[in-house]
């Protein structure tokens, strides 16, 4: 696989563009670890809490967010303090409401290798933040592979701009206090693009499970991921059904079956993240909050509000990008194709999630939503390149690009 892409055939100007721009990325969140390693006292409660829950399953312990952990859940188990007895744990009968273990085995695996040295004086930090360094560019170099195809080398490059210097997708895989939710967005990304070129194969006359078991374990795993790292992402794998229907309906059955064994693999991949510990897994399947809605958010403007300013905090050159994109969309009838209108589909419906859930699982569906606000931007503007105005179209898309790029660098030198 690594020979193909390194072929002088798969791997060219654009590969490299790419792959700059990704490096760029992942030097700006080692730059934030390192500035947090020397100013901050004291790791995070939250972190320390992942970690040593995360630890401890991996030693054969106590399995994480079960009650089996609960003794570590305390100052004096991860000598950390913590604002509250669960730090930002929604907690239920003992069972953690929100994730499966899965979550706090993915923060503690690089910890494995020195488990007594992750605090501000060593190089624990930044072995901490490898699991999200990893998801972060991963996301990046998915997003960029996704809008590639989609709308061709412009709508890649632009995708990948706006997510490479979005402040939340930095401060998110990088900062300490962050939730850890870049392994959820990944997986939700993963399943929602894989269901849809796993529909697309249909139109090819072959038998459907046996010729496409790769794409079925990598829709399987993106769902477990999402799933296994925010339950109440585990809407997406009733999202996907109509999707995939959407794209192939000349094969219905073939696309229940698909769409079926990938359920089957995502529910035996979390229940291996509680090593295979059937009555924890059931109570942790019963526990989890798969649904969090909060009907009185939506009567009220200041969620509104609070949802506009995180998506524009989040990443400032979608304040001027996003309403663009709009008008051109709903102006426009050659915008409004399949490649476009699914990704705004499902970040409007990402934003419906986060409004019904304003607080800890609500920064999962922003981020989520951010991503595919970054396809839905990158594919409007890679039809308005093809105008008559496109030459204006780039100056203006090459000026605010570089001029968010030049920001975030700046306010980033600015920390140390």
């Amino acid at each position: 696989m690594i020979r193909r892409i390194l072929h002088s055939d798969g791997f060219r100007a654009p590969q490299f563009a790419a792959a700059a721009l990704l490096l760029v990325y992942l030097l700006q969140c080692v730059w934030l670890v390192r500035v947090q390693t020397l100013h901050a006292s004291i790791p995070d409660s939250g972190q320390a809490l992942r970690i040593y829950q995360g630890l401890e399953q991996w030693k054969g312990r106590a399995t994480a967010g079960t009650p089996e952990a609960l003794p570590l859940r305390s100052e004096a188990a991860t000598g950390v303090p913590s604002s509250g007895r669960f730090g930002n744990l929604r907690v239920r009968d003992g069972y953690d409401q929100d994730r499966s273990p899965l979550y706090y085995l993915v923060a503690a695996a690089p910890l494995l290798v020195r488990p007594g040295s992750w605090l501000p004086d060593s190089f624990g930090p930044l072995l901490a933040a490898t699991p999200y360094l990893f998801f972060g560019v991963m996301i990046g170099a998915s997003l960029w592979y996704v809008a590639r195809r989609l709308y061709g080398n412009p709508g890649g490059y632009i995708a990948l701009a706006l997510y490479c210097f979005s402040p939340a997708m930095i401060v998110n895989v990088a900062e300490t206090q962050s939730l850890g939710e870049m392994g959820a967005v990944w997986g939700a990304f993963g399943t929602v693009f894989t269901a849809i070129a796993v529909a697309h194969t249909l139109y090819a006359p072959r038998e459907v499970v046996l010729w496409n078991w790769r794409r079925i374990l990598l829709l399987g795993l993106s769902l477990a991921l999402a799933a296994g790292n925010q339950f109440s992402l585990g809407v997406l794998a009733l999202v996907i059904l109509p999707l995939m229907l959407w794209v192939a309906p000349v094969r219905p059955r073939a696309v229940l079956a698909i769409w079926a064994t990938a359920i089957a693999v995502s529910v035996a991949l979390l229940f291996a993240a509680y090593f295979f510990k059937p009555a924890l897994f059931w109570q942790g399947m019963l526990h989890a909050r798969w649904i969090n809605f909060e009907p009185a958010a939506f009567g009220m403007s200041v969620s509104y509000g609070n949802a506009l300013q995180t998506i524009f905090v989040s990443s400032p050159p979608l304040m001027l990008a996003l309403p663009v994109a709009l008008v051109a969309y709903f102006g426009w009838k050659r915008t409004r194709y399949f490649g476009n209108t699914a990704p705004l589909l499902i970040g409007a419906l990402l934003l419906i999630l986060a409004l019904g859930a304003p607080n800890v699982p609500g920064q999962g569906f922003h981020l989520t939503m951010l991503v595919f606000l970054f396809v839905f931007v990158s594919g409007v503007f890679a039809d308005l390149l093809e105008t008559q105005q496109g030459l204006l179209v780039t100056a203006g898309l090459c000026g605010l690009l570089s001029a968010s790029a030049i920001w975030n660098l700046w306010r980033l030198a600015r920390l140390m």
